[in-house]
């Protein structure tokens, strides 16, 4: 066909369109037909590909193959020739050499991706050494070995470039190249024993390191190599002949290999993975590799051998080298400190990159290569110690047999295997152009496009393509290289890795579980058999056996996971969980052998879990957050009872949540108290607006006081709502009070429902008249019956009281009213303290429990909570009317405003709130440990030492508790006693206590 045009060149993707057109209508290149045309159109260069064809046909007409390269020319193997001189000009530049290779390379009778024998044949052969034979020595030149590798090395990129699907070949490709490789050591090897006199005294074993040991090699790359050296035939051989003539033979190779020469260069041969590096032997034998390995090696020379394979010389010494090295290999991840040096070595990795090469380079930058390499062969190396099947030098296919043990989730493996074979695909097209040891990808325009459209793709496809691997690999690496997991995982012994019942209840006694067998038998149940489920808690139980003893309750700990598991554990997502997340399962071990109350809930509520791999989902819903739900959820209910149902579930769900952050330290205790205050806050609001619909109540405005410590936004996990319930006529017509107090008995009726322990009771007994009067009352009769008929103990409860629901504009009328009445402007006279005092002991004498002695009670108790609560209140009712920064509810800050204003000594208020906290904290804590509210310090150690280290920490004990309670509180009653109980004072903010 005639030569196109120079615009139809352009549109078909030459930039030298002029030249082109000159070129294509050389008659060497004729006739040239259309398909041709769009092949070359098609390669990664039009214009390399056009003048490669034309150089190489110019060559076979100089070797008379004039007619051979016409039918080449007129048939589909040009076309698939045109692919390769468009994406490597170095290869084209040697099929120009040798244009008499061209008829075994296109015409199949030279297989493209050979076997590793096939290759090792083809190279021996070259240089004139016989592939039988045992020890071959060579007879021919350097040179022709080079011609051998670089025309089967074009055969690899025939077939790479032209597969339908390259990434999925990348691993074949890989392998040949490999093979390839060693082939090419072998017959250098040859030419070397040709070269060293006394070579057949000593067997010489190369083994392939790295990319090539685990048959993942580039097109161009340095071939990491040892050497070791045996007498040959069990000679009597000096030291000294054996590193001569091992020595010798090695520097052969090397020359070989590196040499340039005008049939180029094969590659680098690099031996600085030997023990001590460019200043240790080049060769050793066994013995000194055995005592350097015992003695001296790093963590990561052993990393380095996870990949060694015998790729030349004397196969038997390098299996013996194999066989000395592997297990020391897979006891590596035992040594001191060998995860951290892993991961050190990996940030120096990515710390020597040139800054304006980071994002763009594929093998070593973040999100790349590398990162897939040291991910996987860490894993190996930790897991691989109690997993034989693990052992295995190939990334990809251990990270297959990784994903088949559960060690890694099939999506993350799948993930990462894709953006392996991707990345491997473009560095080796990278490569391919010169042969040029490179990954990084270019900025030349000309060079990205070419590159790009070597893997099928536009410039701009090709730039987010590579973006979204590496921005998605980068958070993949670090998700699973950094896991504690692998930590804890590394410094445990070959028996604890392994579970044997023997060795596991010898350990599980040893570091705390107090019945070993029973533990056993949970370890055998989560472990046995054959299913992915089983797999990952394999590799998880031996981690989090040591993490539950580490806790209160290793015991408790064990069987509630156990329990967890058999309800969670088939879920695709639950066990991947805990084997991912860098901090959920450490979490989920102290909250299990910490909390009886909180295993439960989450047997319950196994998705409850997800909630501690991310610390945005242990934050406490707000109020709002929650009212909103709540009233969604409710008003879409078709019945009360589904009403009530909702309530239970948020209730449950919340209440978990918050007791999961307060175990987890991402809020601390007082945050507990507000937390649990604003969720019952928004559950008394959407019942109220629930019940208002539901009795028709429209036409009044109604709110809910909370009282005690609701009211002060101290709640427990456990405490009842006091309430009182204020309605306003707003022209309803049917009397006010009538509907608040339907409505009000709505309310109840809806929150006081049961829910399997964590129901909160709405009590309204604190109302005015208590159980005798109305359930609800009107404002004016509210605030009649507190001006005029209530007694001194009702006006000092409302010292803890505010609105917590209802009408906006009946709120801020009651909240006004609150403090005109529990802030009286006379403050406290003597009358009233006398009232004050007397309640307090009737309370100290009758509200007691019998049994509980008054030291030991943590709210009624000597010193304890109400001790501190009743002198913050006497001290308010005393001064709060005449300085308004004492008008605070809750007990804390009232404490912080009563030192401030010098009412209180704040060495006292200090005193008071320390008491008040510990007594208040070891109150929920008991509550998560024992899964009941218990009100009394336990006199069970067991009890009180999970107390302690709920409470102080790791290194508080049972009897450091107890010491420091009783002190704390014989301080604190102290002060109650002469505050409450002593001579009527009145103090001006500033005076000292006499």
């Amino acid at each position: 066909m005639p030569v196109p045009s120079r615009a139809e060149l352009v549109r078909l993707g030459f930039a030298r369109a002029d030249r082109a057109e000159r070129f294509l209508a050389d008659p060497l290149l004729s006739p040239m037909s259309r398909e041709l045309i769009e092949a070359i159109a098609a390669s990664a260069d039009p214009d390399e590909a056009t003048i490669g064809l034309l150089r190489l046909m110019e060559s076979m007409d100089r070797a008379g193959l004039r007619e051979q390269g016409r039918a080449i020319l007129a048939g589909e193997s040009g076309r698939d020739l045109v692919r390769v001189l468009g994406a490597s000009v170095a290869l084209g530049d040697h099929l120009t050499r040798h244009p008499e290779t061209l008829s075994a390379l296109l015409g199949g009778q030279d297989e493209p991706l050979a076997s590793a024998e096939a290759y090792r044949t083809r190279i021996l052969e070259a240089v004139g050494a016989d592939p039988g034979s045992a020890i071959p020595v060579a007879s021919g030149t350097g040179d022709e070995l080079r011609i051998a590798y670089f025309t089967s090395l074009a055969g690899i990129a025939l077939a790479d470039l032209t597969a339908a699907d390259p990434v999925a070949l990348q691993v074949r490709v890989s392998q040949a190249l490999a093979d390839l490789a060693a082939a090419a050591l072998e017959g250098a090897l040859a030419l070397a024993r040709a070269l060293t006199e006394d070579h057949e005294q000593v067997l010489l074993s190369i083994l392939a390191m790295g990319k090539t040991g685990a048959r993942e090699l580039n097109y161009i790359s340095d071939v990491d190599v040892l050497y070791v050296v045996a007498p040959a035939g069990g000679a009597e051989v000096s030291g000294e002949t054996l590193t001569a003539v091992g020595g010798a033979l090695a520097r052969h190779v090397a020359r070989v290999c590196s040499e340039r020469t005008a049939e180029g260069s094969l590659w680098q041969v690099d031996a600085n993975l030997r023990p001590e590096g460019k200043d240790g032997e080049l060769v050793r034998t066994i013995d000194s590799y055995r005592r350097y390995y015992e003695r001296w090696a790093d963590s990561w020379e052993f990393q380095a051998l996870l990949k060694a394979r015998p790729v030349a010389g004397d196969p038997g010494l390098g299996a013996a080298f194999v066989d000395l090295v592997q297990p020391m290999v897979w006891q590596a991840s035992t040594r001191e400190g060998f995860v951290d040096d892993t991961r050190a070595m990996r940030r120096r990795v990515v710390d020597l990159i040139p800054h304006a090469e980071t994002e763009r380079n594929v093998k070593l930058g973040p999100g790349g290569l590398r990162d897939v390499e040291f991910t996987v062969q860490l894993l190996q190396m930790v897991h691989g110690r109690g997993d034989e099947t693990l052992r295995t030098r190939g990334t990809l296919e251990a990270l297959s047999l990784l994903r088949d043990g559960g060690y890694v989730s099939r999506a993350q493996a799948d993930e990462m295997d894709e953006a392996y074979r991707f990345l491997r695909v473009v560095e080796h097209r990278i490569q391919l152009h010169r042969l040029r040891r490179s990954q990084v990808i270019p900025d030349a325009p000309a060079d990205l496009r070419r590159l790009a459209r070597t893997v099928g793709l536009g410039t701009e496809d090709f730039a987010r393509r590579i973006g979204s691997v590496r921005r998605r690999g980068r958070p993949l690496h670090e998700e699973i290289f950094y896991r504690p997991l692998l930590q804890t995982a590394a410094g445990l012994s070959d028996g604890e890795v392994r579970l044997t019942p023997a060795s596991a209840q010898a350990r599980l006694a040893a570091i705390g579980y107090r019945d070993p067998v029973r533990a056993t038998r949970h370890i055998a149940a989560l472990t046995g058999g054959v299913s992915r489920s089983a797999a990952i808690q394999r590799q998880l139980l031996p981690a989090l056996l040591e993490w539950f003893a580490d806790g209160i309750d290793p015991d408790m700990g064990l069987l509630a996971f156990r329990r967890l598991s058999e309800e969670a554990g088939s879920t695709h997502w639950f066990l991947g969980m805990l084997r991912d997340s860098g901090v959920a399962a450490k979490r989920l071990t102290r909250v299990l052998s910490s909390s009886r109350y909180v295993g439960d809930q989450l047997v319950a509520m196994p998705y409850a879990t997800r909630w501690l791999s991310r610390d945005e989902e242990l934050r406490p819903l707000r109020a709002a957050e929650l009212g909103e739900e709540l009233t969604a959820s409710m008003r879409r209910a078709s019945s009360v009872a589904d009403a009530v149902t909702v309530v239970r579930d948020v209730r449950r769900r919340e209440i978990t949540r918050i007791a999961l952050s307060r175990l987890s330290e991402r809020i601390g205790p007082i945050e507990v108290g507000g937390a649990l205050s604003d969720l019952a806050d928004a559950e008394l609001a959407a019942a109220l607006d629930l019940a208002m619909t539901e009795e028709n109540a429209r036409g009044i405005r109604m709110a809910v006081i909370a009282l005690g410590s609701f009211g002060a936004r101290e709640m427990g996990y456990a405490s009842d709502a006091d309430v009182q319930f204020v309605v306003e006529d707003a022209g309803a017509g049917e009397d006010a009070v009538s509907q608040g107090i339907r409505v009000a008995t709505a309310v109840q009726k809806i929150l006081n429902a049961p829910s399997a322990g964590m129901d909160m009771k709405v009590s309204a007994d604190l109302r005015p008249e208590g159980r005798a009067g109305a359930l609800a009352r009107s404002a004016d009769s509210w605030e009649g019956y507190y001006r005029r008929h209530a007694e001194h103990w009702e006006l000092q409860a409302l010292l803890r009281a505010r609105v917590c629901a209802g009408d906006a504009d009946l709120a801020a009328r009651l909240e006004e009213s609150l403090d005109a009445l529990r802030y009286p402007a006379e403050g406290l006279t003597p009358a009233r303290e006398r009232d004050l005092s007397r309640m307090k002991a009737r309370i100290e004498s009758e509200r007691l429990p019998r049994g509980v002695t008054p030291e030991r009670h943590l709210k009624l108790g000597r010193g304890a909570m109400t001790d501190v609560e009743w002198v913050v209140q006497k001290l308010q009712l005393a001064h709060a009317g005449a300085d308004p920064s004492l008008r605070i509810v809750g007990t804390l800050p009232a404490l912080d405003a009563l030192a401030a204003a010098g009412i209180l000594p704040a060495d006292e208020a200090e005193e008071l709130a320390e008491a008040w906290l510990l007594a208040w904290r070891l109150r929920r804590a008991l509550f998560l440990w024992k899964g009941r509210e218990t009100d009394a310090l336990p006199a069970d150690r067991t009890d009180r030492r999970a107390l302690a280290l709920l409470v102080e920490g790791s290194d508080a004990s049972a009897r450091s508790l107890e010491e420091h309670y009783l002190r704390v509180t014989r301080r604190a009653r102290a002060i109650a006693e002469r505050e409450i109980f002593g001579e009527v004072m009145h103090r001006l903010p500033g005076e000292t206590h006499p």
